[in-house]
């Protein structure tokens, strides 16, 4: 059964297709053997699409069911005529310079006045400005072939960043990440997942989806997932996802999420309280906010705005000149998203390890860099978590968000003079900008998990990778496992 079934994002229900109804109607004399018209049902609908091809036929004009060679007028509605080129283009036919493209208002015209009406430039379909023809798709990469190489899960996809290939003209890239952020907003799990997981196979693809049948054989995509895609493709849009984006819970779980340190629960609560603004719940004296929301609400400006990668380089020099001065030999490696190659972020991610060091040096390093950080006044914000690991116990089937290693999330103070672009030179009131680290400290014997763990994306590791584990090679995975397993994971 499919989960997606049961949730309920409140928008209309689609009605089902009634093609047999064209195909069964009443035969009628055609009056005008010249004109052989298709009526475009993309954007106009099945069901007034019907109406208007039945009483067209009854004025005496031809209107076939398929679009064929011998169709000389398309009519269309809420259609530009780039749009409707582009249709053609995806039903693999090409557009003849003897085919007219029409306004529906014209066949009401002609409708109207029993016979076939002159056709003025009100009547006819232009063409976007920014309109350019796509490309003919490359046969190497057709969908029937593609297809059987697509794993079922995203760790053994190739997703690349710089040449992700959308999955449709019509299908906004982040479609599906916005429903699976309103589900995980009305912790619906189960719906949240599989929106995830429909986003990850399809941004992985790589041949552009025109039509429901490109879908057949992809993984991962649910019945409620192809109903959705199907009526973008279709329609332009989705009403799912239009009714998300003016959701007035999902807007406001967005703004207040957007605070570092506020979660689920304390949007609800806020919500509830009728706050639909940050303005309004920094002035309201009765709020308490914690340590992590108050540094939050203080440097927001800068935490929202995006990680550059010339700032998250500028960091990582950082973090490594205050490690140097207590390990020299330590390894410090930049990972989440920006070793993923991603350019811009929300924080900055490291790894931090060494085979030389001590039990002891290992757990004392970050309270050091902290209070090194703290004296060059540098440190914003600083919360440690020690470690909870224990080297000899085997890992827990229960699956955390994070592993058990020693971390620290911090607000670090980046000066613009350390950072490699054209804003260094610019004379600003502000000289520097408040940055999310993150620092894990693990043993070394654990590197290659931990590296692997905090690397991954939610969906890569949190999800795909350990349900690929327990199938396959390790019943357990985690970032905490012991190096002999790692080879059963690239064997």
């Amino acid at each position: 059964m499919d989960p997606l079934q049961t949730v309920h994002l409140g928008p209309r229900k689609k009605r089902p297709r009634q093609t047999s109804a064209l195909v069964a109607s009443t035969p009628h004399d055609i009056r005008f053997q010249g004109l052989v018209l298709f009526i475009l049902e993309k954007k106009m609908g099945t069901t007034r699409r019907a109406f208007l091809t039945e009483l067209a036929r009854k004025k005496g004009f031809r209107v076939e069911n398929e679009l064929s060679d011998s169709v000389t007028h398309i009519v269309a509605e809420n259609n530009s005529g780039s749009d409707v080129l582009e249709w053609l283009q995806l039903q693999n036919i090409k557009a003849s310079s003897q085919l007219e493209l029409l306004d529906v208002s014209w066949l009401i015209e002609c409708m109207r006045a029993g016979n076939p009406v002159q056709m003025t430039g009100k009547h006819q379909l232009v063409m976007r400005q920014d309109y350019l023809p796509n490309p003919i798709p490359d046969p190497q990469k057709t969908p029937s072939l593609a297809v059987q190489k697509i794993s079922q899960y995203a760790c053994q996809r190739r997703t690349t960043l710089t040449t992700i290939t959308t999955y449709s003209r019509f299908i906004p890239q982040d479609a599906f990440d916005i429903l699976a952020e309103n589900s995980e907003f009305r912790e619906n799990e189960c719906s949240c997942l599989a929106f995830m997981r429909a986003a990850s196979v399809l941004k992985s693809l790589p041949f552009t989806i025109s039509s429901m049948r490109d879908t057949e054989g992809i993984p991962c995509l649910g019945d409620k997932v192809k109903c959705i895609m199907e009526e973008i493709i279709e329609d332009g849009e989705s009403s799912d996802v239009n009714a998300v984006l003016n959701d007035e819970r999902y807007k406001s779980f967005k703004l207040f999420t957007s605070v570092f340190g506020v979660g689920l629960k304390t949007s609800e609560r806020w919500f509830r309280m009728g706050f639909r603004t940050l303005n309004k719940i920094r002035s309201d004296k009765s709020l308490k906010f914690t340590r992590m929301q108050k540094a939050g609400f203080l440097y927001y400006e800068d935490l929202v705005s995006c990680v550059t990668r010339a700032e998250a380089e500028a960091v990582s020099m950082l973090v490594k000149e205050a490690v140097w001065a207590f390990l020299p030999n330590a390894l410090v490696t930049i990972t989440g998203g920006f070793r993923r190659g991603k350019k811009i972020g929300h924080d900055v991610d490291f790894l931090i390890t060494s085979q030389e060091a001590t039990e002891e040096e290992e757990q004392q390093l970050l309270h050091k860099v902290t209070k090194l950080w703290e004296k060059k006044g540098l440190l914003l914000y600083c919360d440690l978590v020690e470690s909870t690991f224990e080297k000899f116990k085997l890992p827990s089937r229960k699956v955390d968000a994070l592993d058990h290693f020693q971390k620290c999330f911090l607000i670090l103070k980046l000066h613009h003079q350390r950072v490699d672009s054209d804003k260094c030179s610019q004379q600003e009131e502000k000289t520097w900008k408040a940055i999310r680290v993150d620092l894990v400290m693990c043993p070394y014997e654990r590197r290659a998990f931990a590296l692997l763990g905090w690397t991954g994306s939610r969906v890569i590791l949190g999800l795909e990778l350990r349900a690929f584990g327990l199938v396959n090679y390790l019943p357990r995975l985690t970032s905490n496992r012991d190096p002999p397993d790692l080879c059963l994971l690239s064997s």
